[in-house]
């Protein structure tokens, strides 16, 4: 048995999350009006030290190289944080961010080098090599090129910046991590593990498993709804790809298109509300403003993601004569089966937007879940089931908590030399005025760190250097930050890399870099989407009602147009032969698309 499987690896990710989970619920005082832990958690960095100290020693055993490494560096960065824990009242006092003990630089430097490795265990040589090099940044700033060049530190000054400042490692994306991100990763947890999938699987194929192309429009319901739990693309495909890939295949779907369909489904996912993956989080703390806000306006370009999904398979089906299945189950018989999974919704959308308790809500959410679960005589827990859901959410949050403490380094340095403003303002000089070549160089910088980066990586540095150039040219902030968010998701279905389409195709038999070509097509509207939303900030709530109703319906226009010039058959019109017809439909979808951002200017 692996280590990754291991009951005691099990059972100390379970017992992560339990810790975990006990101190953010006191943080947002879950148990009362008192913090029953202010005692041992006087100060913020107290709880912040607690929190790494629980998860991040476990990364190096649920990533192992080498054991006794394995157990030498967890050691170490356990004494590491007990130590910054127990010193958190000096640390403020005395202001160590600027002027640390001797012994407490070297502290910050043995937690330094080993989040880099952490990093690297959790997240890949990509993402742990760009962090460790900007990381190094302040050491050598000044002698950059004049353009670039930014304040020095001495390496005992950065490492102590690094890990005791709120700038850095604690930066905005831990802190988002700890205020909100571990409730929704614990929901999603007990949805799946309670059987949501299924569930959800099953409604949709009770819905649309019938209709023309059925299979294909079932993976894009049930993928999408778990890709917003989930956060994670290639999760998702590996988990509803297995039962999705195989229907659209036995309905006569080519392998290339089955999986092609998982990769653009699930890839939407992260892009829909309510939940989002955890970069929404860091969105909201980084807009300062509810989360709530950015979930509604992200849902009309979702809503618009998944129309032009659903119009390109309708299209294909219609043009190939695919037919739906003949046996499907009953909605009302698939709702009595799994009705309090519904409830459980519900509630969440109720805390999130009439209470507006982001903070709170899904601890709420998952409570009530699991005590519905417990009414359903085939999903009901017994203790191994808590188990089980308490590894794989302790899992997440040691996977997580590398990866988001990681790229505070990225961030703390950008920080402490002043490079964030001034690679801003280069932005600026390089565009010379021009917004759409600011905005073509902003889409292909988040396009190119989507690759090498995780999502929420790259969504991260680019708020800090990218986000604040289209905001001073003039565009709206919320949308500034969903289209930095959507051009990074491009990756997970564009070759070279199409991390979803790959693992689709794997799933399907079929050939990587076809599936990445045929994803493509099905999910060309993301390549456009960004840009209606960023030129007609209607599209994201943020204008006028009327306004908002005339870009949906002109956008909502031009996906149909698209749909029927990418696949050659315009639904409820016919299909389209000719290769000048089908280019002059495209072209018009497109015009329509944009035609908003001239009406609304």
């Amino acid at each position: 048995m692996s280590p990754a499987t291991s009951p005691v690896l099990r059972g100390l990710h379970a017992a992560c999350a339990v810790l975990t989970v006990l101190l953010a619920a006191d943080g947002l005082r879950l148990f009362g009006g008192e913090q029953w832990l202010s005692a041992w958690l006087p100060l913020e960095t107290h709880f912040y030290f607690a929190v790494l100290l629980v998860l991040l020693p476990p990364v190096f055993l649920t990533f192992p190289v080498w054991r006794p490494l394995d157990y030498l560096l967890a050691l170490l960065v356990l004494a590491a944080c007990a130590y910054g824990f127990s010193h958190a009242q000096a640390m403020v006092d005395e202001a160590w961010e600027f002027a640390a003990p001797d012994t407490a630089v070297w502290v910050a430097v043995a937690v330094w080098v080993a989040l880099v490795e952490a990093l690297r265990r959790s997240a890949g040589w990509g993402l742990a090599v760009i962090a460790g090099v900007f990381s190094l940044l302040p050491t050598f700033a000044a002698d950059l090129p004049a353009a670039l060049a930014g304040l020095s530190s001495t390496w005992q000054e950065t490492a102590a910046y690094h890990v005791y400042s709120i700038e850095s490692i604690f930066g905005l994306p831990f802190r988002a991590f700890v205020q909100l991100v571990i409730g929704f990763l614990l929901f999603g947890v007990a949805l799946q593990q309670s059987g949501g999938g299924r569930f959800f699987l099953d409604l949709a194929f009770a819905l649309l498993g019938r209709v023309r192309g059925g299979p294909a429009k079932v993976a894009i319901v049930s993928s999408g709804l778990m890709g917003s739990m989930s956060g994670s693309v290639v999760t998702n495909v590996l988990t509803t790809g297995q039962l999705t890939i195989p229907a659209m295949r036995r309905m006569g779907f080519r392998a290339e298109v089955a999986a092609g369909v998982e990769a653009c489904a699930s890839t939407g996912g992260v892009l829909l509300p309510p939940v989002m993956g955890s970069t929404a989080f860091v969105m909201a703390t980084f807009l300062e403003v509810p989360y709530f806000q950015v979930a509604a306006a992200a849902a009309l370009p979702a809503l618009l993601y998944f129309l032009a999904l659903f119009l390109q398979i309708d299209a294909h089906a219609a043009r190939k004569g695919l037919a739906g299945e003949a046996e499907v189950p009953g909605v009302l018989e698939t709702l009595r089966g799994g009705w309090y999974y519904v409830g459980a919704f519900a509630a969440l959308i109720v805390f999130l937007v009439v209470l507006q308790q982001e903070a709170i809500a899904p601890y709420y959410a998952t409570g009530l879940l699991l005590v519905l679960n417990q009414l359903s005589p085939e999903h009901r827990w017994d203790l191994r089931d808590l188990v089980d859901f308490l590894a794989a959410s302790g899992r997440l949050l040691v996977e997580l908590v590398a990866v988001l403490a990681g790229v505070g380094l990225i961030v703390g340095a950008l920080s402490v030399t002043g490079l964030a403003g001034t690679l801003v303002n280069d932005l600026l000089a390089l565009a010379d005025g021009r917004l759409w070549l600011l905005i073509v160089m902003g889409a292909a910088t988040s396009f190119v760190l989507g690759i090498g980066m995780t999502v929420t990586a790259a969504y991260i540095f680019l708020a800090i250097v990218l986000a604040p150039a289209l905001q001073q040219a003039g565009l709206d902030a919320m949308a500034v930050h969903l289209f930095i968010l959507y051009w990074a998701m491009l990756s997970f279905i564009t070759p070279p890399v199409a991390l979803g389409a790959f693992a689709a195709a794997s799933i399907a038999g079929a050939n990587a870099l076809r599936t990445g070509l045929v994803a493509m097509r099905l999910g060309g509207a993301i390549y456009l989407l960004p840009f209606a939303f960023l030129l007609a900030p209607a599209l994201v709530l943020q204008g006028a009602l009327p306004h908002t109703l005339l870009a949906f319906v002109l956008v909502a226009a031009g996906l149909w147009c698209l749909a029927g010039a990418l696949q050659g058959h315009l639904i409820g019109v016919a299909g389209l032969r000719s290769p000048a017809v089908r280019a002059l439909v495209g072209i018009l979808g497109c015009l329509c698309m944009l035609l908003p951002a001239v009406l609304l200017a």
